[in-house]
């Protein structure tokens, strides 16, 4: 028989994958058509404004995979994600600024109008080359997988584990906040990043950009999803999966554990990261609200809705949370936060394997009912 192509052995038995990529596929088709080619005025014209929102979601969903790569399969609760996502946005932000030029307020062709503002003399060292679009891609993933190495050596050496590494890590991404929130640290303080003009030339404020970025959110999704799989897949995924079972009998049969985590949790900073580059250009700022704890905790929320140790349910549970958050916080803005600790005591106490769990659970009696018969 010839050989499986390799993204069907990756998804050979991932029916919830494969389902996942077909919906995103048909939307990434349709979507562009329903927003350029048909009139406002229809009623099957997708708006700008929509089209914005879904990326937005697409780029959560990507975060959600992240934390599940190590909450769901390597058993770290982390709630410090939050920090990765908005160093990948920060770095996105600062190629962005650098690309105003002398179409900002101040005119000034090197520094970016907080700068001015502020009465800087000089571009700090730390912004040089972000004026380079590779340069700043480089940094998406560095930026955030430096310090997941530098803060993981540290925490996994030391054999942190449980609640005690889930409040160190939202030790480090509130430490992180206050830091950006000073003026001093030269990235636009309590403002942030904002007023972009465009990206590799193309306007930002453009219908076609927006349906570009939100193409290429859906293509980085789509690749990052079948690069976890096959990670999960793969001998480190399955020893990693021990560590979470089972760390103490991974490490006497000889692995070291400290290692797999290591390279596991660098692996989904890099894609928080890079869910970060992607959703700043969309929204179209970055501020230190992003390094907020509560947004860490809103992903845990999402994970857990969808069905953590599965991806695609990670994906399910940060599209349904924040259509939700969408919606509430526009209809009855003081109801979210009450909906969103319900919500999290609810999957917690009935739904421990989130939406996903229920649907396998099921399907499984459904199978033996007809089994019986």
């Amino acid at each position: 028989m010839p050989q499986k192509g390799l993204l069907l052995r990756i998804l050979e038995h991932d029916t919830g994958g494969k389902i996942f990529l077909a919906a995103l596929t048909v939307v990434a088709v349709l979507l562009p058509v329903l927003n350029l080619a048909v009139p406002e005025g229809s009623a099957l014209h997708v708006s700008t404004y929509t089209v914005t929102l879904l990326g937005k979601y697409l780029c959560y969903a990507l975060l959600a995979i992240a934390l599940d790569l190590v909450w769901g399969y390597c058993g770290i609760l982390s709630l410090g994600h939050a920090a990765f996502f908005a160093l990948g946005g920060y770095a996105m932000g600062m190629y962005l600024m650098r690309q105003i030029g002398e179409r900002g307020v101040y005119g000034n062709p090197e520094l970016p109008d907080f700068m001015v503002f502020l009465n800087w003399q000089e571009l700090p060292w730390y912004w040089f080359g972000f004026d380079q679009f590779w340069f700043a891609m480089l940094m998406v993933v560095l930026a955030p997988g430096v310090l997941a190495f530098v803060f993981g050596w540290l925490a996994f050496r030391s054999r942190v584990t449980g609640v005690y590494l889930s409040i160190i890590t939202q030790a480090l991404t509130f430490a992180l906040m206050l830091a950006f929130f000073r003026n001093e640290m030269g990235f636009g303080g309590n403002n942030g990043l904002t007023d972009f003009k465009d990206i590799l030339g193309f306007n930002l404020q453009s219908d076609a950009t927006r349906i570009g970025l939100f193409l290429a959110t859906a293509i980085t999704l789509a690749l990052s999803y079948c690069v976890a799989r096959y990670v999960v897949n793969s001998k480190l995924g399955r020893v990693v999966v021990a560590v979470r079972d089972a760390e103490d009998r991974a490490r006497f049969i000889g692995y070291k554990v400290e290692s797999f985590k290591l390279w596991i949790f660098v692996f989904s900073a890099m894609l928080a990261g890079i869910a970060g580059a992607l959703y700043v250009p969309q929204v179209g700022i970055i501020n230190p609200g992003e390094f907020s704890p509560l947004n860490s905790i809103e992903l845990v929320v999402w994970v857990a809705v969808g069905g953590r140790g599965t991806l695609y349910g990670a994906v399910l549970g940060a599209i349904l949370v924040n259509f939700a958050k969408t919606y509430l916080t526009g209809a009855l803005p003081e109801v979210w936060l009450f909906a969103l600790g319900g919500l999290f005591v609810v999957v917690t106490l009935f739904l421990p394997q989130g939406i996903v769990g229920l649907l396998r659970r099921r399907r499984r009696k459904a199978g033996l009912k007809e089994a019986a018969t």
